[in-house]
């Protein structure tokens, strides 16, 4: 899954933030991670996280006790733990989040149940972390965009 979003690359580069696939595996593994640990790694331990897969179970635990090392090793602290989501919401295709169709509203657009079950894992997660309301919400639109549901916005007449 290594894929970093066009409405990222103000900060991809310079790994400033971080990516939505790591914070996808964040999810997935059960780890809060502050900013304040991600500037504490090197760029070398940041892309060690970008690049560890994190989808099988093994995986998943390795990912996890790798990132509680790193962050131990840095500031002689560990992450705290989220809890892990048995059905995620972004795994599943019948239903569409309301925070993503209350968002989607307020441009005006609507997301059909299609166009949610066409998305990947990783594009219906960034669209729920986009539009939760503790985010920064102004890459919402850039990522409906660049995920192609833009299409059927309404034009200012």
């Amino acid at each position: 899954m290594l894929q970093f979003f066009e409405f990222e690359a103000d900060f991809v580069a310079s790994l400033r933030c971080i990516p939505m696939q790591v914070r996808y595996k964040l999810d997935t593994c059960g780890i809060k991670l502050k900013l304040q640990h991600w500037h504490s790694f090197s760029t070398l331990q940041r892309q060690r996280l970008i690049d560890l897969p994190c989808d099988t179970d093994a995986e998943i635990a390795n990912y996890r006790e790798n990132l509680r090392s790193q962050v131990f090793q840095n500031l002689k602290e560990y992450p705290s733990d989220l809890p892990i989501a048995v059905n995620p919401e972004w795994m599943q295709l019948d239903l569409i989040p309301n925070t993503v169709i209350n968002h989607a509203k307020n441009i005006p657009l609507e997301i059909s149940i299609s166009q949610w079950q066409a998305l990947n894992p990783l594009q219906r997660f960034a669209l729920i972390k986009l539009s939760t309301s503790n985010h920064e919400n102004n890459n919402f639109l850039p990522a409906l965009q660049e995920f192609g549901l833009s299409h059927s916005i309404p034009q200012p007449q």
